[in-house]
């Protein structure tokens, strides 16, 4: 089912893509090719615009006032979109630059000019790159999280498969470093999760969401009709060909 998707959003997190892991930009991009070269609509949902331009402020953490992070994601989404575009030239794959905010997709106006440019740039076989625009986002517009902003980028453009990479290959029944912990190979739609204790922020701790969040995109999307994997960056290339890997979220039955 997964190879046969002709429209797929795949999301990466800061931590899997920035800092000491900067160099998985290179495995993803491989697979990201891959599907491309299948005939696959890619679509890639890039966090990390904020974490990749810190050591260019020279500063060592995440910084907690707006107007910091904002010149942080400046200068960062500059790197993160050059680093991405370096990557996809070995496979002569031109990447599209696409900034929301929350804004964006709430105006009728707004959202339809970004399905449009989605669409074309998808038709043009331009592999788009989207992430939130951190500049001029602010705190009562922002997201959230860029879980949600995928899972609200697969239902504007009708997505067939969403991809949630994380740091774990897995949703499990606790906090996979917790004794007991068991992965969850298949969540059915509506599954209220009620005996699942979710974690939150990822183990490099410089992202906005954990296992939670993840959840909470997967039912947004499921809800839509699009179906949902969650698993690892290191496991993206084996996700996009089908393996039996990772946290199947079931979509909704729609009847028209």
């Amino acid at each position: 089912m997964i190879p046969a998707a002709k429209r797929v959003v795949v999301k990466v997190g800061s931590s899997s893509i920035s800092g000491k892991n900067a160099h998985q930009i290179e495995s993803l991009v491989d697979a990201l090719a891959e599907a491309h070269g299948r005939g696959t609509e890619v679509v890639l949902v890039s966090s990390g615009a904020i974490a990749t331009g810190l050591p260019y402020l020279k500063l060592d953490d995440r910084p907690t006032d707006l107007a910091t992070q904002q010149a942080a994601a400046a200068v960062g989404q500059n790197v993160l979109i050059y680093r991405y575009q370096d990557s996809l030239d070995r496979y002569k794959i031109v990447a599209g630059q696409v900034l929301l905010t929350a804004g964006d997709l709430e105006n009728p106006t707004h959202r339809a000019n970004a399905q449009r440019a989605m669409d074309r740039l998808l038709g043009l076989r331009i592999l788009p790159i989207v992430n939130e625009n951190d500049t001029v986002a602010t705190h009562e517009i922002r997201f959230g999280d860029n879980d949600r902003l995928a899972a609200l980028v697969a239902r504007l453009i009708g997505a067939d498969l969403l991809v949630l990479l994380s740091d774990v290959d897995a949703i499990y029944t606790r906090p996979p470093q917790e004794p007991g912990a068991l992965p969850i190979h298949h969540i059915a739609f509506g599954d209220p999760l009620d005996s699942v204790v979710l974690g939150e922020i990822g183990s490099a701790g410089i992202g906005t969401g954990g296992a939670g969040t993840k959840v909470a995109a997967a039912q947004l999307a499921a809800e839509a009709g699009t179906p949902v994997l969650m698993t690892s960056a290191a496991l993206v290339g084996e996700a996009l060909r089908g393996a039996d890997i990772g946290t199947w979220f079931a979509p909704a039955t729609l009847v028209d």
